[in-house]
Protein backbone atom coordinates (compact mmCIF):
# COMPACT_ATOMS: atom_id res chain seq x y z
CA UNK A 1 0.00 0.00 0.00
CA UNK A 2 1.08 3.36 -1.03
CA UNK A 3 1.32 5.86 1.98
CA UNK A 4 1.43 9.81 0.96
CA UNK A 5 1.14 12.21 3.32
CA UNK A 6 -0.04 15.36 1.58
CA UNK A 7 0.66 18.90 2.54
CA UNK A 8 4.07 19.30 3.64
CA UNK A 9 6.10 22.32 3.67
CA UNK A 10 8.12 22.24 6.87
CA UNK A 11 11.67 21.19 5.71
CA UNK A 12 12.35 19.33 9.51
CA UNK A 13 8.91 17.98 9.61
CA UNK A 14 9.77 16.84 6.32
CA UNK A 15 12.95 14.72 7.39
CA UNK A 16 10.45 13.63 10.28
CA UNK A 17 8.02 12.30 8.22
CA UNK A 18 10.42 10.99 5.90
CA UNK A 19 12.05 8.48 8.16
CA UNK A 20 8.83 7.12 8.73
CA UNK A 21 9.16 5.66 5.55
CA UNK A 22 6.12 6.67 3.49
CA UNK A 23 6.34 6.46 0.27
CA UNK A 24 5.00 10.23 -1.04
CA UNK A 25 5.13 13.50 -0.07
CA UNK A 26 2.75 15.98 -0.95
CA UNK A 27 4.16 19.41 -1.95
CA UNK A 28 1.06 22.13 -3.13
CA UNK A 29 1.48 24.62 -5.11
CA UNK A 30 -2.29 25.95 -5.30
CA UNK A 31 -2.34 29.74 -4.34
CA UNK A 32 -5.43 29.68 -2.09
CA UNK A 33 -4.43 26.13 -0.01
CA UNK A 34 -3.23 27.25 3.80
CA UNK A 35 -0.81 24.50 2.64
CA UNK A 36 0.86 25.87 -0.20
CA UNK A 37 3.95 26.24 -0.82
CA UNK A 38 4.50 30.55 -1.03
CA UNK A 39 8.49 31.54 -2.19
CA UNK A 40 11.96 30.40 -1.52
CA UNK A 41 11.57 32.61 2.17
CA UNK A 42 9.70 29.44 3.31
CA UNK A 43 12.37 27.24 2.72
CA UNK A 44 15.01 29.88 4.60
CA UNK A 45 12.85 30.46 7.72
CA UNK A 46 10.69 27.16 9.21
CA UNK A 47 7.86 27.23 11.79
CA UNK A 48 8.41 29.11 14.93
CA UNK A 49 11.48 31.19 13.16
CA UNK A 50 13.95 27.86 12.58
CA UNK A 51 16.34 29.30 10.28
CA UNK A 52 17.58 26.39 7.91
CA UNK A 53 20.32 27.12 4.83
CA UNK A 54 20.14 25.68 1.38
CA UNK A 55 16.42 26.64 0.54
CA UNK A 56 15.59 23.81 -1.23
CA UNK A 57 18.20 20.96 -0.06
CA UNK A 58 15.48 19.20 2.20
CA UNK A 59 12.90 18.86 -0.91
CA UNK A 60 15.26 18.06 -3.63
CA UNK A 61 17.41 15.74 -1.54
CA UNK A 62 14.21 13.96 0.01
CA UNK A 63 14.38 10.36 0.02
CA UNK A 64 11.02 9.92 -0.60
CA UNK A 65 9.19 10.60 -3.93
CA UNK A 66 7.78 13.88 -4.35
CA UNK A 67 4.56 15.19 -5.55
CA UNK A 68 3.52 18.09 -7.16
CA UNK A 69 -0.31 19.37 -6.31
CA UNK A 70 -1.72 22.13 -8.65
CA UNK A 71 -5.33 23.07 -9.93
CA UNK A 72 -5.68 24.57 -13.34
CA UNK A 73 -1.78 25.46 -13.44
CA UNK A 74 -0.27 26.23 -16.98
CA UNK A 75 2.07 24.00 -18.68
CA UNK A 76 4.65 26.19 -18.42
CA UNK A 77 4.07 26.56 -14.91
CA UNK A 78 3.96 22.28 -14.29
CA UNK A 79 7.18 22.06 -16.27
CA UNK A 80 9.20 24.75 -14.31
CA UNK A 81 7.87 23.82 -10.99
CA UNK A 82 8.46 19.91 -11.34
CA UNK A 83 12.48 20.54 -12.58
CA UNK A 84 12.87 23.39 -9.95
CA UNK A 85 11.38 20.97 -7.31
CA UNK A 86 12.67 17.83 -8.81
CA UNK A 87 8.93 15.97 -8.57
CA UNK A 88 8.33 12.57 -9.14
CA UNK A 89 4.59 12.93 -9.82
CA UNK A 90 2.28 15.86 -10.92
CA UNK A 91 -0.86 15.32 -9.04
CA UNK A 92 -4.19 17.22 -11.13
CA UNK A 93 -7.08 18.94 -8.89
CA UNK A 94 -8.67 20.78 -11.54
CA UNK A 95 -10.37 20.95 -15.09
CA UNK A 96 -7.12 19.42 -16.84
CA UNK A 97 -8.40 17.44 -19.77
CA UNK A 98 -7.51 13.84 -21.06
CA UNK A 99 -5.38 16.01 -23.79
CA UNK A 100 -3.96 17.96 -21.52
CA UNK A 101 -2.75 14.99 -19.77
CA UNK A 102 -1.51 13.41 -22.67
CA UNK A 103 0.81 16.19 -23.60
CA UNK A 104 2.22 15.90 -19.84
CA UNK A 105 2.61 12.18 -20.57
CA UNK A 106 4.76 12.35 -23.65
CA UNK A 107 6.84 14.91 -21.85
CA UNK A 108 7.54 12.21 -19.45
CA UNK A 109 5.61 13.35 -16.68
CA UNK A 110 4.26 10.96 -14.15
CA UNK A 111 0.58 11.72 -13.58
CA UNK A 112 -2.31 11.55 -10.98
CA UNK A 113 -5.72 12.74 -11.25
CA UNK A 114 -8.05 13.62 -8.85
CA UNK A 115 -11.59 13.23 -8.67
CA UNK A 116 -14.19 14.70 -6.43
CA UNK A 117 -16.48 11.14 -5.73
CA UNK A 118 -19.60 11.60 -4.06
CA UNK A 119 -22.03 8.66 -6.33
CA UNK A 120 -21.15 5.67 -8.39
CA UNK A 121 -21.87 8.42 -10.99
CA UNK A 122 -19.05 10.51 -10.58
CA UNK A 123 -17.00 7.74 -11.13
CA UNK A 124 -18.00 8.04 -15.24
CA UNK A 125 -15.22 11.07 -15.35
CA UNK A 126 -12.50 8.64 -14.82
CA UNK A 127 -13.39 6.50 -18.44
CA UNK A 128 -11.58 9.19 -20.58
CA UNK A 129 -8.57 9.44 -18.31
CA UNK A 130 -7.98 5.72 -18.65
CA UNK A 131 -4.23 5.18 -20.18
CA UNK A 132 -3.74 9.38 -19.61
CA UNK A 133 -2.00 9.26 -16.11
CA UNK A 134 -0.65 6.57 -13.51
CA UNK A 135 -2.98 7.20 -10.69
CA UNK A 136 -6.22 8.58 -9.61
CA UNK A 137 -7.29 9.81 -6.57
CA UNK A 138 -10.62 9.53 -4.93
CA UNK A 139 -11.50 12.41 -2.43
CA UNK A 140 -14.78 13.84 -1.01
CA UNK A 141 -17.05 15.80 -2.86
CA UNK A 142 -16.97 19.62 -1.71
CA UNK A 143 -17.12 23.33 -3.36
CA UNK A 144 -13.79 23.91 -3.70
CA UNK A 145 -10.76 22.36 -5.14
CA UNK A 146 -9.00 21.92 -1.32
CA UNK A 147 -10.04 18.61 1.11
CA UNK A 148 -12.96 19.09 2.85
CA UNK A 149 -11.95 16.56 5.77
CA UNK A 150 -14.67 15.10 5.31
CA UNK A 151 -14.69 11.07 4.27
CA UNK A 152 -17.09 10.01 1.30
CA UNK A 153 -18.93 7.00 1.20
CA UNK A 154 -16.17 4.40 0.07
CA UNK A 155 -18.65 1.52 -0.85
CA UNK A 156 -19.81 3.63 -4.01
CA UNK A 157 -16.32 2.44 -5.69
CA UNK A 158 -18.01 -1.27 -6.19
CA UNK A 159 -19.07 0.25 -9.27
CA UNK A 160 -15.43 1.70 -10.18
CA UNK A 161 -14.25 -0.81 -13.32
CA UNK A 162 -11.23 1.12 -14.61
CA UNK A 163 -7.64 -0.72 -14.79
CA UNK A 164 -6.29 3.13 -13.37
CA UNK A 165 -5.01 2.30 -9.89
CA UNK A 166 -6.48 4.71 -7.25
CA UNK A 167 -5.52 5.94 -4.18
CA UNK A 168 -8.26 7.06 -1.16
CA UNK A 169 -8.64 10.48 0.04
CA UNK A 170 -10.80 12.35 1.91
CA UNK A 171 -11.30 12.86 5.90
CA UNK A 172 -8.59 10.12 6.90
CA UNK A 173 -7.52 10.42 10.37
CA UNK A 174 -6.02 7.92 12.70
CA UNK A 175 -9.50 6.56 13.96
CA UNK A 176 -9.44 5.40 9.64
CA UNK A 177 -7.05 2.67 10.30
CA UNK A 178 -9.95 -0.10 11.05
CA UNK A 179 -12.15 1.38 7.71
CA UNK A 180 -8.74 1.22 5.60
CA UNK A 181 -7.78 -2.68 6.62
CA UNK A 182 -11.05 -3.72 5.64
CA UNK A 183 -11.21 -2.01 2.30
CA UNK A 184 -11.15 -4.23 -0.71
CA UNK A 185 -10.70 -3.14 -4.21
CA UNK A 186 -8.31 -4.48 -7.06
CA UNK A 187 -7.53 -1.34 -7.96
CA UNK A 188 -7.04 0.23 -4.52
CA UNK A 189 -3.34 0.95 -4.36
CA UNK A 190 -2.70 3.61 -1.42
CA UNK A 191 -4.03 6.47 1.10
CA UNK A 192 -3.23 10.10 1.38
CA UNK A 193 -2.98 11.77 4.62
CA UNK A 194 -3.43 15.25 5.16
CA UNK A 195 -5.47 17.24 7.68
CA UNK A 196 -6.06 14.87 9.99
CA UNK A 197 -2.93 14.83 11.05
CA UNK A 198 -1.93 17.83 11.53
CA UNK A 199 -1.07 20.32 14.14
CA UNK A 200 -1.85 23.05 11.89
CA UNK A 201 -1.91 23.36 8.69
CA UNK A 202 1.26 22.44 6.54
CA UNK A 203 2.65 20.65 9.60
CA UNK A 204 2.41 17.15 10.85
CA UNK A 205 1.80 15.18 14.00
CA UNK A 206 4.66 12.97 14.03
CA UNK A 207 3.48 10.91 16.74
CA UNK A 208 -0.12 10.21 15.13
CA UNK A 209 1.35 9.63 12.08
CA UNK A 210 3.88 6.66 13.98
CA UNK A 211 0.96 5.16 15.43
CA UNK A 212 -0.96 5.11 12.51
CA UNK A 213 1.82 3.59 10.20
CA UNK A 214 2.49 0.79 12.73
CA UNK A 215 -0.83 0.14 13.13
CA UNK A 216 -1.73 -0.30 9.41
CA UNK A 217 2.04 -2.11 8.36
CA UNK A 218 1.54 -4.53 10.77
CA UNK A 219 -1.76 -5.47 9.48
CA UNK A 220 0.26 -5.54 5.86
CA UNK A 221 2.55 -7.95 7.07
CA UNK A 222 -0.24 -10.52 8.15
CA UNK A 223 -1.83 -10.37 4.84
Amino acid sequence: MIIKVCGMRDPENIREVAALGVDWIGLIFFARSPRRIMDNEQWTIGYGGKRHSNCQLPIINCPVKKVGVFVNASFEELTKTAESFHLDYLQLHGNETPDDCHALQKRGYSLIKAFQIATADDLEQTAGYEGRVDYFLFDTKCNSYGGSGRQFDWSVLEAYQGKTPFLLSGGLRPESAKAIRSFRHPRFAGIDLNSGFEIEPGLKDIGKLKEFLTEIQNHNSKI
